[in-house]
């Protein structure tokens, strides 16, 4: 479970009594609520395909690993799990790896286009077409839909 501001634990949500968010500008979770986080996952999105949309490669690339770590960690407030991670790409590579048998098979397979998709830039040339670009930006919605459902579900107000 993440810590809370002062030591204390955020229990994951148990469907009975739904947990008010408390904000906490100094932590890197708690500064936005899990709605805030959701809608700057979906403005990252917009970035991203403008970013695609300019054939820009590697932005458009880091602003869709961005959008997805964005959202999970609005579905990180309401169901914590240590096992994500901090950074965007742990949550990613968290979820990508995961064989709990609870996560989608769709979402983790999201994940792991986001993952294994090379930045472009590097040593090796990576051509990309339309159609890699567009998979890119599936996967990234099919993240911020399964984080959006965590966070609506939960009920928690925020």
């Amino acid at each position: 479970m993440r810590g809370e501001p002062g030591g204390r634990c955020r229990p994951a949500f148990s469907g009975i009594e739904a947990m008010a968010f408390v904000r906490d500008e100094a932590h890197w979770l708690y500064k936005l609520s899990p709605d805030e986080w959701i809608r700057a996952a979906m403005g990252e999105l917009r970035r991203a395909e403008e970013a695609y949309k300019k054939k820009n490669g590697r932005a458009g690339l880091a602003g869709a690993r961005r959008a997805a770590g964005m959202a999970l960690n609005g579905a990180l407030i309401v169901a914590p799990d240590d096992t994500w991670g901090r950074s965007y790409m742990d949550h990613l590579l968290a979820l990508k790896g995961d064989s709990s048998g609870s996560l989608p098979a769709r979402v983790r397979e999201a994940c792991a286009v986001l993952v294994e998709t090379p930045l472009p830039g590097g040593a090796l040339v990576a051509l990309r077409t339309a159609n890699a670009d567009e998979r890119v930006l599936e996967a990234v919605r099919d993240v911020i839909a399964h984080a959006y459902a965590i966070v609506q579900r939960s009920g928690a107000p925020s």
